[in-house]
């Protein structure tokens, strides 16, 4: 029998359940069944909340998403340039130990095969270089560079670089040095459309 929760609890008790799912098997393996068995509640409880699976994973992985955008927007403000990039990328980092939300970004990338996850993925990719490129005021380069960083974390972060002792993870678990950013220009970049 399902505890008594109000409507706002158990949907963020659904949604707590369902991240860490679809966190771990993505769009097509997760299981509404094991969602709904976690919670105490029925499958088609589930969907009376949430629509289709479709629509869960989406609300999922905007919000994960979102969350990164909204904490790297929060401490980048009432700084601008390299400062202000700083500050997102030590909040980024910081984010990589919410495992469930690294995972369901890349399960969000991992879906793009389908075209409504790629627009939906696509605007959340985009909200994240607004807020870097809005954010810092520096040019599409840096921007650029800063975000595939990132995307290496993510990757180090999912494959547990940590435990790794190998010189490939200590490559990876590197920091970035200082300045790293500064021989970076448009004109040694390649054509503006890579």
């Amino acid at each position: 029998m399902a505890t008594r929760m109000s409507g706002p609890e158990r949907r963020a008790q659904v949604l707590a359940i369902a991240g860490r799912e679809f966190g771990a098997h993505g769009l097509h393996g997760a299981s509404i069944d094991a969602v709904a068995a976690e919670a105490g509640i029925t499958q088609a409880y589930v969907f009376r909340m949430f629509g289709t699976k479709k629509a869960l994973f989406l609300q999922l992985v905007t919000d994960a998403f979102g969350g990164l955008v909204d904490a790297m927007a929060r401490v980048g403000s009432g700084t601008v340039g390299i400062e202000a990039l700083a500050r997102m990328g030590g909040e980024y980092y910081e984010n990589l130990a919410d495992d469930t939300g690294l995972r369901l970004q890349l399960q969000g990338f991992a879906a793009c095969g389908d075209p409504e996850v790629r627009e939906v993925v696509r605007g959340c990719f985009a909200r994240l270089w607004d807020a870097t490129a809005d954010g810092t005021g520096l040019d599409p380069v840096t921007v650029k560079t800063f975000l595939a960083f990132g995307m290496l974390l993510n990757a180090g972060a999912a494959l547990g670089v940590g435990e790794v002792d190998a010189p490939w993870a200590d490559g990876v678990r590197t920091l970035i040095r200082p300045g790293l950013f500064e021989h970076v220009r448009t004109e040694t970049n390649g054509p503006a459309s890579t």
